[in-house]
């Protein structure tokens, strides 16, 4: 349900078909990733804002500014919204637009890991520091460098290696990096991208440092494929990548998930190791109210949730969102069963 027939949507009746609803609504928050630490809940998303900037393609009216960290004993239970973690005026480097982030954890301390644009407009990864997964949060003085683009992710495998996912097209630049540096030619989120039938592009993982502050290697690209083993193409937008990483790991396999954005699917596949390629599998959530789709995957007891957002509490307005969640399930073949966010 993208905004394209936002008026003649009744929320009070789209909100009473809700499979959930927002953990919190005193703040409108988006791309929620979460994470079990010290045997409770934390999600880590974006705070939206309202901007009054006008609605584009490339994201500008997504100003967002800090974030906040919010925290569940259950999946079931009431979140608690711990308050401002990281200022954008607290960063350096950083200039504005503080979009999704991510966490992780080594030896008792917490990473926050964040987007934003520089002061030369280019959107690079930040990382800070803190004791409290709650925050707040101390940024390091300089982005990761060699970083660009959006949306980072972090995996913790089982042999206490950390990988780092990241990239999003059209407003996220990674169309602009496609010979190795930053190309500032042109307008517009289709400049750069590739013909509907090449292959597309590609989200990008790196290997982290022992302290979690650089990337160990270059970035490489994420592949999809189809089911012949071929990369997917450009112009296959029902399956192949926009944005949104994220990686869990079931029965020894890594699941790769990701957003179709324009097309608004969040989808996956599955690969045998972290750097992919990764097979495309299937859809795990069907469109929300709202343009964009952004998520998380994470298991608390014996069970795994999808941690998702939509726009149904601000009535559509697409960069005003507020984040749910509702339980994932792999069925015996290791499928994600396909969820759709309204009943009926």
């Amino acid at each position: 349900m993208p905004e394209d027939n936002i008026e003649h949507i009744d929320f009070d009746e789209l909100n009473k078909k809700a499979i959930s609803q927002p953990l919190v609504t005193n703040i409108y928050t988006a791309d929620p990733s979460a994470h079990v630490f010290e045997g409770k809940i934390y999600i880590y998303p974006s705070h939206d804002v309202e901007s009054n900037i006008p609605f584009d393609d490339l994201g500008s009216h997504f100003a967002m500014e800090d974030y906040h960290v919010l925290s569940m004993d259950t999946p079931d239970g009431k979140a608690t919204d711990h308050g401002v973690a990281l200022h954008v005026n607290d960063v350096p480097w950083a200039d504005k637009q503080m979009w999704a982030p991510d966490a992780a954890e080594r030896n008792g301390t917490y990473y926050l890991f964040f987007p934003a644009k520089d002061h030369e407009g280019i959107f690079r990864i930040g990382v800070a520091k803190s004791k409290s997964p709650a925050g707040p949060f101390i940024p390091q003085p300089k982005p990761i460098k060699g970083s660009f683009s959006i949306d980072p992710a972090v995996f913790k495998d089982d042999d206490d290696s950390y990988y780092i996912y990241f990239g999003g097209i059209w407003g996220g630049q990674l169309q602009r990096w496609r010979n190795g540096s930053f190309n500032a030619e042109g307008e517009g989120p289709l400049v750069h991208i590739p013909g509907d039938n090449e292959p597309a592009l590609c989200g990008k993982i790196a290997r982290l440092t022992k302290d979690l502050l650089e990337f160990d290697e270059a970035p490489q690209d994420v592949v999809i494929t189809d089911e012949n083993g071929s990369p997917l193409l450009q112009g296959d937008n029902d399956r192949r990548f926009f944005e949104a990483s994220w990686v869990h790991k079931y029965n020894g396999k890594y699941y790769f998930s990701y957003s179709t954005g324009d097309t608004h699917f969040l989808c996956y596949g599955i690969g045998d190791n972290p750097y992919g390629p990764f097979r495309y599998a299937g859809r795990i959530l069907n469109p929300v109210v709202g343009w964009t789709s952004h998520h998380s995957i994470c298991a608390f007891g014996e069970k795994w949730y999808l941690f998702y957002h939509d726009s149904s509490l601000s009535k559509g307005v697409t960069h005003l969102r507020s984040v749910k969640v509702t339980e994932l399930i792999h069925d015996e073949n290791g499928m994600i069963r396909t969820i759709d966010p309204y009943r009926g």
